[in-house]
């Protein structure tokens, strides 16, 4: 069964920076592409970055230079580490592992205000 747990999201200032963790209960990012999405209030869930299972990379235009994906296989863990936040950044951010139809963790809200 898959599991995906989301944590470190928060309240931050514009120009701040966290670091989104996303664990899993498998080995499933050393197999599988995986991402991070977003969805702010009213909009649809949009990808903010992927990693193939190779390690290549991938980047929403608006958050390149700012945002950067990585994964730690010992911890079964994916991250996004995202810095020089800004308030359109706000939005709950959900892991995804792409497994069949792909599979979801229950999200982690981000809110960048001053």
């Amino acid at each position: 069964q898959v599991q995906l747990v989301e944590s470190g999201g928060g309240l931050v200032q514009p120009g701040g920076s966290l670091r989104l963790s996303c664990a899993a209960s498998g080995r499933f990012f050393s197999i599988y592409a995986s991402g991070w999405y977003r969805q702010a209030p009213g909009k649809q869930r949009e990808l903010v970055a992927g990693i193939s299972s190779g390690g290549s990379t991938n980047y929403a235009d608006y958050v390149k230079g700012r945002f950067t994906i990585s994964r730690d296989f010992a911890k079964n863990t994916v991250y996004l580490q995202m810095n020089s936040l800004k308030p359109e950044d706000t939005a709950v951010y959900y892991c995804n592992v792409k497994i069949g139809p792909g599979y979801w963790g229950q999200g982690t809200q981000v809110t960048v205000s001053s």
